[in-house]
């Protein structure tokens, strides 16, 4: 074979191609291997150990190496899959239903991510595009999947990972986690994922969990669905018989989970001052405020003196709880999504980052939250549905990473 013709050869032409991965992987397991990569980011990243989540960092990595928009679609919906993996066998507890409905609203959810994610996909690594328009484009990907309308459904953030790997550097950590994740975008990647490991190794050495703030205490509660559900008198007695039983020298507050009072009335409100008349105690408890129109999920704050609403949620769960299309429609009946209100709360001269069950998983209700500089995160939720998930998990190592990037203590109130 002569020179020319070599030069001409399809396996010339090949090994030349720019941003090939490796010559000696055929081009046709490239992409599966891509899709798989990324599967295994998002099951890893959000297997609910917090230690686990710079996984997830790992995923701008492999969307970046994407040689098609195909790919990268296939590779973006692989990592919000295999990160929520767990909502349709949540579904179908809630609903007492088999799997498909769950596996349906498992796909469309991943829609917003994934559209995100193909459009913003940069084009074939190394066909001459520079290095900051990649990662320009991930930039954009990133914010528009963290904050709404696309970050209603935004979970499995890579950016949560910012409290393992620099617990305490507050917003620097913050910064510092978006340039990593920019960086592996590029041709830097090598040196990026070097510093990344090395930073999460050194946090894992030194990992110490969130603190809990004096005076406070948090209360788990196995009643399954009947939390909420059952608001006989009875229930609230015990309730009240259990936060009574808890109030231990020197604790002045205690946080029940999501829920607890069931609907809340001036007859709920009595029953419970009074319960507590006697004591200092004040009672931090979720509840549903209903009107004509809907309901707001809320956290409640109870004392022998006083009850009143502390915290409106900003963002319920999508289609259970937040339904928009019935109030377009004039139906109402599900709860209001409050957005960019109440991100702190003061009880007690201090100041609350509140964050209710689906608020967790999300980007922005945290971060509007750390803007206004709070003392503590107070943290609830109901998963009675979550049970064969890891869910619960999650949510509180999304928490405890938020917790440790910015120094916080933290207290979390969970009913199973």
């Amino acid at each position: 074979m002569t020179p020319d013709i070599l030069d001409r050869s399809p396996t010339r032409a090949y090994l030349a191609s720019p941003g090939r991965c490796s010559p000696s992987v055929p081009d046709r397991f490239q992409s599966p291997l891509l899709i798989l990569g990324s599967i295994v980011c998002g099951w890893i990243g959000w297997s609910g150990h917090a230690l686990t989540l710079p996984v997830a960092m790992f995923f701008p990595l492999i969307w970046a190496q994407s040689h098609s928009r195909l790919t990268a679609a296939a590779v973006s919906a692989g990592y919000f899959l295999g990160s929520s993996r767990g909502l349709p066998q949540g579904v179908a507890n809630f609903y007492a239903a088999d799997l498909w409905p769950g596996l349906l609203l498992w796909l469309v959810a991943s829609l917003g991510f994934v559209a995100v994610h193909a459009a913003g996909w940069p084009g074939q690594p190394g066909k001459g595009q520079a290095m900051w328009k990649i990662a320009a484009r991930y930039l954009l990907a990133l914010t528009l999947t963290g904050l709404p309308p696309f970050g209603v459904v935004g979970w499995a953030h890579p950016l949560t990972a910012a409290g393992i790997l620099f617990p305490g550097w507050g917003w620097w950590g913050v910064i510092a986690a978006i340039a990593g994740l920019l960086a592996l975008t590029t041709r830097l990647w090598p040196a990026a994922a070097i510093v990344l490991t090395g930073f999460w190794l050194w946090s894992a050495a030194t990992w110490t969990e969130p603190t809990l703030p004096e005076r406070w205490k948090g209360v788990d509660l196995e009643m399954g669905e009947s939390l909420g559900r059952d608001t006989t008198l009875p229930r609230h007695r015990v309730l009240i018989a259990t936060v009574r039983g808890k109030s231990s020298a020197g604790i002045r507050t205690i946080v029940l989970p999501e829920s607890a009072l069931g609907f809340w009335t001036p007859t709920v409100a009595r029953l419970w001052q009074e319960g507590l008349r006697g004591s200092d105690i004040t009672v931090v408890a979720g509840a549903a405020v209903i009107d004509a129109d809907g309901y707001d999920n809320v956290m409640m704050a109870i004392s022998a003196d006083e009850a009143r609403i502390l915290y409106r949620e900003r963002m319920p769960v999508p289609v259970s709880m937040w339904r928009p299309w019935q109030a377009w429609t004039g139906q109402g009946g599900g709860a209001r999504a409050h957005f960019f209100a109440n991100p702190v709360v003061e009880l007690d001269r201090a100041r609350i980052a509140p964050l209710i069950c689906y608020e967790q998983l999300l980007l922005w209700p945290v971060l509007q939250s750390m803007l206004h500089s709070p003392d503590v995160i107070v943290a609830s939720g109901n998963g009675w549905w979550t049970s064969g998930t890891a869910i619960i998990a999650i949510q509180k190592a999304s928490v405890t990473a938020w917790a440790k990037l910015f120094g916080l203590p933290v207290v979390m109130a969970f009913n199973t």
